[in-house]
């Protein structure tokens, strides 16, 4: 098959759409099928050129007089490469995709992340919608996308080519125990809380510290929270980084205290470093640890309860060491190569329906 991915970026900077669109374009291309992207550039252009992937330049911003001028270029980029399949990962793109889709003579198929979002219900203009988890599947539908157009492709990273296997990191020297989340500095990554939970047990854990990583818009505003704290010398604001794994390795308790959260590709990769985990108990956090089986589940926006869970896992030792173990137990259903495959088949299911279609006619 002809398969063009269209997103907005191609950048390494911990976005967890960009991670899995980079992911599927490499696997394809390496199983034989001709494969492209579009979208404004970014570092994962030279992982492209190892996978013989072709990348095309298209800023999608979506300012009025550009939108007009990203619709006529996308429009030559399909006219050259001709697709069978053209995978949407962000609202832009299936909106461009879909304005050319009869005329191109192509099969549309969107990936709906951040069903939170508004803007989430344009991908039902696509042909196939996929859904990262049961609970994202279950919101589109409440939200008007017909079931027979959704398929669930549950979510996963782990031996990605985008980086080495987890053993090839070399973990960071953290103080002990080690409580670290992964995450966008946005409120509704549940950060207040986190840090609300740790100044909580600080007094009774003295050796525990609190490392967050990511960056994001509201980091200043948590930066904030933790002037005055009489522990803050012991939450640590790391920033963005290329390598989380090294932070996770040397992690013992992994927080993701999310107020939403469409799958938490996170929590895979903190599972294969062997943390034990609390999260949120909302959206598709349960399926990605196993409905509670490999991690704790505690409720949204309740530092309270966070902080009790924390205090459970510092205060026993064998407790720990427990969680951390199921952690680490059926990893494989979040590889991507079984990402990979499902979503071929929803292509080759979209590819059959067009040929039989098409006789018919």
């Amino acid at each position: 098959m002809r398969i063009l991915h269209i997103i907005n970026h191609v950048q390494n900077i911990g976005n967890g759409i960009v991670n899995v669109a980079v992911d599927l374009a490499c696997l394809q291309s390496q199983g034989g099928h001709t494969v492209a992207v579009v979208s404004n550039g970014g570092e994962y252009e030279n992982l492209f050129a190892l996978y013989a992937v072709k990348h095309w330049t298209l800023n999608q911003s979506r300012k009025p007089q550009n939108i007009l001028k990203a619709a006529w270029v996308y429009r030559q980029i399909v006219q050259e490469f001709q697709p069978d399949i053209v995978h949407a990962h962000m609202m832009t793109g299936v909106v461009l995709a879909g304005i050319w889709k009869r005329g191109c003579n192509y099969n549309l198929v969107s990936t709906v992340h951040n069903e939170f979002q508004p803007s989430s219900i344009l991908m039902g203009l696509a042909d196939r919608v996929i859904a990262v988890s049961h609970a994202v599947a279950k919101s589109m539908l409440r939200r008007g996308i017909p079931e027979k157009k959704l398929r669930v492709v549950a979510n996963g990273t782990l031996n990605s080519p985008r980086h080495p296997s987890i053993h090839h990191y070399q973990p960071l020297a953290l103080q002990r125990p080690a409580i670290t989340t992964v995450a966008g500095m946005y409120s509704r990554k549940g950060i207040a809380e986190l840090i609300a939970a740790f100044s909580n047990i600080a007094g009774e854990f003295s050796d525990a510290h609190l490392y967050l990583v990511g960056d994001g818009p509201d980091r200043s505003m948590f930066q904030a929270m933790v002037q005055n704290n009489p522990d803050g010398d012991r939450i640590h604001f790391a920033g963005f980084q290329a390598e989380p794994q090294r932070y996770l390795l040397a992690t013992d308790i992994f927080v993701l205290a999310s107020h939403c959260e469409s799958f938490g590709l996170v929590l895979t990769e903190a599972r294969e470093a062997g943390c034990a985990i609390i999260a949120s108990d909302v959206d598709g956090i349960p399926e990605t640890l196993d409905n509670g089986q490999a991690g704790i589940l505690v409720p949204p926006q309740d530092s309270q309860t966070l902080a009790t869970a924390l205090q459970k896992l510092l205060r026993d030792p064998i407790e720990l060491h427990k969680w951390k173990c199921r952690a680490q137990e059926n990893l494989q259903r979040f590889s991507v190569a079984r990402v990979n495959e499902e979503t071929l088949n929803i292509y080759h299911e979209l590819a059959t329906n067009y040929h039989i279609s098409t006789v018919r006619n």
